[in-house]
């Protein structure tokens, strides 16, 4: 079984010796016996063994071809099927993920994404011919799609599997070598990617880190083609500051603020019910999920009853005993969602049990609201009055322009909006 990449303890002299990593080990069918090297010299970067052999890989061109390319995809495929319950069961230990919400994420989202890749890779490869100008009577023009190279994945700890194993599927269906980074936050799911991955895929293109955030930066000081990074805005500036040394273009999908406004003449039953249902799925830890309600007065009042009761209808009288919500993902998180409870009245829920990381679902008033936009909101929606809403939008989102019934006079900044729904790409 190929083993997870770290870098060696003890560091041998001699500039450029490289140490081979990983291994066969039991049980782990298809693990190719020769893995990837690490350079483990005084005066080299831990990882640049591990970079080149991938680079070499790439260069021999052994990923470009579709049936490579499909052999490996299909290969996460049953990475997915056969390691179902083990995907349950980390998300579970992790951070207590119900096993509807970890199968509807982590499993049949990138199966879903899995299927569509393949029905429709062949077609992605062929060359798309374009018009041509005067000058270009004479030639061809067309447009290839050719791979990066070698590709870094940098994944979260709120979805650890779905938000790795996406990008992980377009970069092999584009034909490059990958190293994926699990979030070492989520210990039983990164310790699960890292013995069992590297199982299913060719070790001599694909190869998994298991890092913290010191090994990270070591890790990324090589020189990618790509990176891919999935997390906050205070890490995305370390990613692109490290990329930029290398000119390496990235996706950066960092969190953001989403504002849910409700307006006086909605059905407000409804509308409480896909409120509860984005904010409170996956303990409220996902970047897309409402962070605060903007109302009336008048509508406020009608809102926090019915959200009540949406709460009640989806996790029961005690939601803490409900085997439908999960738990706040480490203890720095849930000692940074408590302290956020202290700074206004909570109207709904707001218990908190620190040895389960269990914080109610809950309803919350009293933010400053000049620097809502700056909060990372975990739990606790605030509502804020009519009045307070052209300052907040104005503040607190970025984007292009486009106007928003609440405000009568300029447009109201924003990236994307979703009317009717929550939860969902705008």
């Amino acid at each position: 079984m190929q083993q997870p990449h770290e870098p060696p303890v003890q560091q041998p002299p001699g500039c450029g010796k490289l140490i081979p990593v990983g291994g066969n080990a039991g049980g782990c069918a298809g693990a190719i016996p020769k893995g990837p090297v690490v350079c483990s010299t005084v005066c080299g970067n831990p990882y640049a063994g591990l970079v080149s052999h991938l680079r070499a890989a790439w260069l021999s061109g052994k990923t470009r071809p579709l049936e490579y390319r499909l052999a490996q995809l299909e290969a996460l495929g049953r990475f997915l099927e056969e390691k179902k319950q083990d995907i349950l069961e980390a998300t579970a230990l992790d951070m207590g993920k119900p096993s509807f919400e970890a199968y509807f994420t982590e499993i049949l989202l990138c199966k879903n994404e899995l299927n569509n890749t393949l029905n429709n890779l062949s077609h992605w490869m062929k060359d798309e011919y374009v018009d041509k100008n005067l000058v270009m009577q004479l030639d061809s023009a067309f447009i290839r799609r050719d791979p990066y190279g070698v590709v870094l994945i940098i994944a979260p700890w709120n979805y650890p599997i779905h938000l790795f194993l996406v990008p992980l599927i377009g970069a092999i269906a584009a034909g490059n070598c990958v190293v994926v980074k699990p979030s070492e936050i989520a210990k039983n799911t990164e310790r699960l990617v890292a013995e069992m991955l590297t199982c299913y895929l060719d070790s001599d293109c694909f190869a998994v880190v298991t890092a913290g955030v010191q090994e990270t930066t070591r890790l990324l000081e090589n020189k990618f083609d790509y990176i891919f990074f999935t997390g906050s805005s205070s890490v995305g500036r370390i990613v692109m500051t490290a990329a930029a040394k290398h000119l390496t273009p990235v996706t950066l999908e960092l969190g953001g603020k989403n504002p849910c406004y409700v307006s006086d003449n909605c059905d407000v039953k409804n509308v409480a019910r896909r409120v509860a249902w984005g904010r409170f799925f996956n303990a409220g830890q996902t970047c897309i999920a409402p962070n605060y309600i903007l109302c009336s007065v008048e509508m406020q009042n009608k809102l926090v009853p019915a959200l009540r009761e949406a709460i009640t209808m989806f996790y029961g009288p005690n939601p803490q005993e409900s085997p439908d919500f999960a738990r706040i993902m480490g203890d720095k998180q849930f000692r940074r969602v408590r302290a956020l409870l202290k700074s206004g009245r909570v109207a709904i829920g707001g218990q908190t049990d620190e040895k389960e990381r269990y914080i109610g679902e809950g309803l919350h008033f009293g933010y400053v609201f000049s620097t809502l936009h700056r909060v990372d909101v975990g739990f606790g929606e605030g509502l804020a009055t009519r009045g307070e809403l052209e300052g907040i939008f104005r503040e607190g989102l970025h984007g292009s322009w486009a106007r928003h019934p609440a405000l009568e006079e300029e447009p109201a900044l924003c990236a994307g909006q979703v009317v009717s729904s929550s939860l969902v790409h705008g």
